[in-house]
Parts: C-alpha cells; structure tokens; sequence
C-alpha cells in the first residue's frame, strides 16, 4: 500500500517498524546522444532514500553515478523517471538539497569562513548570522581557528572539510556526497569516513553517499545501493545492520564485503 502523507511516504515493511521515505527515485534513465547513437547512462533506476538514514550508491567508476546523483539534485536533466521530494517531482535545483563533490570546489581567493559563508551570502542573510551558522559548521568539522586560512595553506583533508562544512551550513534536507574522500591518501581517508560519521550521527541528517570503494561502503553505510557497470542498474540491495563502529578486520564485516563482492561489477 502507498501513500503520500505530507510529503513523506510510509514503508510498511514486515517484521519492522515503518519508515520514512525522504526522496523516490522511480525509473530514472539518462540518454545521451553521441556522434553515432545514443549512449545510455542510467537505466530505469528505482530506489527510496529514507529519513535519516546514510544510503550509499556503490558502483565502478563511470558507471553513471554522478549522472544519477545530479538528476536527483535537479542540476541535470533526465530521459525518463522521476524524482519525488515532499509529494512533488523535482524538476530543477533544489534549494533543501546540498553537494559535497567529488573534485573540492572551493575557491582559492576566498577564506575558509568565506567559502562556508558563501552559500548563505548568495541567499541574501545578513553578515552577522550568516557568520554565526558558519563558525558552527566549521567548528563542526575541527577547522576552529583556521577561520582566516586561505585553501593553499589547506591539507586535501582539510579542504574536504570546508566542502562539507559549507553543505552543512545550508542546512540541507539531503547531503549528496560524490565520492568525496576518492583522492585522499588512504590514511587521511581512513580519518575522513569517521569524522563524516562523527557529523551525521551528531547532525541527524539524511546521506546519500556515493562510492566506488567496497570497504568504505560497508563501512559508512545503513544499506547499500549496488550499480551496475554503465549504463547503471540496480542489481542489489543490502541492509547494513552491522553495530557502529565496525570493524573492517572483523567476521560479520567480512562475510557482508565477501556477498556483495560476488556480486559487483567492481574491479575488487
């Protein structure tokens, strides 16, 4: 049974308590014309992004995630399908939505309190509020007292941060977040995931993360989204009910990373 109720469906599933529905995605497809023929990026891609909840899309690489993340922002536009979000199709930018992108678009001229700001400047808030979100944030992410520091002086984990700090400040509905750690060494990496954690369980947003990295998707996620190679399909869904922190090394971990290897198109 379906049914939309103020903006938010309810997912009556058996043996567990009913869910939040944030955002459907129903059908999705993306074409794109090429020199020839057609290419198709996305086909009829369908899944639900619950309230709450850190989903992880987990595909190799140009597989069409990034297509299929901008569509669900309202940035590109889209073959067929739709995008719901509170009862209505999306059907350009959606202000509740916030990106954090997979290569770091901050701007180099600017501050690190410049760049967090900057979305809340271009909506018009006041200096003095706009400030007091943002200290929030950039605190948030542990670059307290690094408010003046242009990105030169910045680490590539650092400036992840003021990317994710500045979505935050906009005080999204989803967080969309493209690969954000996939040009971090592996230790800064390491760190990255468990300070995004560290953010979401204190924040309680809503997560759609976006990953080629098997390991950092058991890792972060409640359930994982499996693509296919391009064009993207969904070949498989998975419950992540593993207890936080995991452990990477640990049996239950492995045995979850073993099912949905067996079944990836991921170059393991």
């Amino acid at each position: 049974m379906e049914q939309i109720n103020e903006t938010i469906e309810l997912d009556q599933t058996a043996g567990k308590t009913a869910v939040k529905k944030k955002v459907e995605v129903k059908n999705l497809s993306k074409l794109y014309l090429g020199k020839k023929n057609y290419f198709e990026a996305v086909s009829d891609v369908s899944f639900d992004i619950r309230e709450g909840e850190f989903l992880v899309l987990l595909g190799p690489g140009r597989c069409g995630k990034t297509v299929l993340l901008n569509i669900i922002a309202g940035i590109e536009e889209k073959s067929g399908g739709s995008v719901i979000y509170n009862g209505q199709e999306i059907k350009g930018p959606n202000p509740e939505f916030s990106m954090v992108f997979q290569k770091r678009a901050i701007l180099p001229f600017k501050t690190v309190m410049e760049n967090v700001e900057l979305g809340l400047k271009f909506k018009g808030m006041p200096k003095k509020e706009r400030r007091a979100i943002s200290q929030k944030y950039i605190d948030l992410v542990g670059l307290q007292g690094f408010e003046n520091a242009y990105p030169s002086a910045l680490s590539g984990g650092m400036k992840q941060r003021v990317g994710i700090a500045r979505a935050y400040a906009m005080n999204p509905q989803l967080l969309i977040m493209d690969e954000p750690f996939g040009a971090l060494d592996a230790q800064t990496r390491y760190a990255m995931q468990n300070e995004i954690l560290r953010i979401w369980e204190q924040e309680k947003r809503t997560v759609l993360f976006v990953t080629n990295n098997l390991e950092e998707a058991v890792y972060l996620g409640n359930r994982i989204i499996l693509l296919s190679k391009a064009p993207a399909i969904v070949k498989a869904e998975y419950e992540v009910e593993l207890p936080r922190p995991r452990n990477m090394t640990g049996p239950e971990f492995m045995d979850l990373r073993m099912r949905i290897s067996d079944n990836t198109d991921l170059s393991i």
